[in-house]
C-alpha cells in the first residue's frame, strides 16, 4: 500500500517534470526569436563588435585627452586607470571588461547548450553582450563629437 502510493507520487512528479521541460522548450523558441530580433547576425560578429567598440572607446578617449585642450575623463574607472597606469592600464581595463563579459556570455551559451536549451543560450549571449556594446558605442560617439568640437 505505501509502496503503491510512493510509486504513484514518483510517476506524478516525473510527469510534471516532463511537462515542465516541454513548456520550457516551447518558450525557448520565443527567447531565440527575441534574440534574433535584437541581433540578426551570428554571435561571433557580436564578439567582434564588443572588442572593436572597446578599442574604439580607448582610441576616442586618447584622442580627446591628447588633442583637445581642457578635457578630462569623466568615467571613474577610466579616470582611476589613467591616474594609476596611464593609457596602458586604460586599454587593459577596456579589454578586460570586454573579455570578462564575453567569457560570461560564452559560459552561459555553453551551459544552456549542454543542458539542451540552445535557444536560451543564444538569448543569454546576446542579452549579456549587446547592452555593453551599445553603451560603449554611445561613449565613442560622445567622445568623437567632443573631439570634433560638435559636443
Amino acid at each position: 500500500m505505501i509502496s503503491e502510493r510512493i510509486d504513484k507520487m514518483l510517476k506524478s512528479l516525473k510527469a510534471r517534470q516532463e511537462n515542465a521541460r516541454r513548456i520550457d522548450r516551447n518558450l525557448g523558441r520565443y527567447a531565440e526569436k527575441l534574440s534574433r530580433f535584437i541581433w540578426l547576425w551570428r554571435e561571433s560578429r557580436l564578439l567582434v563588435l564588443v572588442f572593436a567598440v572597446a578599442v574604439c572607446d580607448f582610441l576616442s578617449t586618447y584622442l580627446g585627452l591628447n588633442f583637445k585642450s581642457n578635457t578630462f575623463e569623466s568615467g571613474s574607472l577610466a579616470r582611476w586607470a589613467l591616474n594609476h597606469g596611464g593609457y596602458f592600464r586604460l586599454i587593459s581595463i577596456d579589454l578586460a571588461v570586454a573579455g570578462g563579459l564575453s567569457a560570461i556570455a560564452l559560459a552561459l551559451r555553453s551551459y544552456y547548450t549542454r543542458i539542451g536549451s540552445p535557444d536560451y543560450g543564444r538569448a543569454a549571449f546576446v542579452l549579456v553582450l549587446l547592452p555593453y556594446a551599445f553603451i560603449a558605442a554611445l561613449a565613442v560617439i560622445n567622445n568623437m563629437l567632443f573631439v570634433l568640437g560638435l559636443g
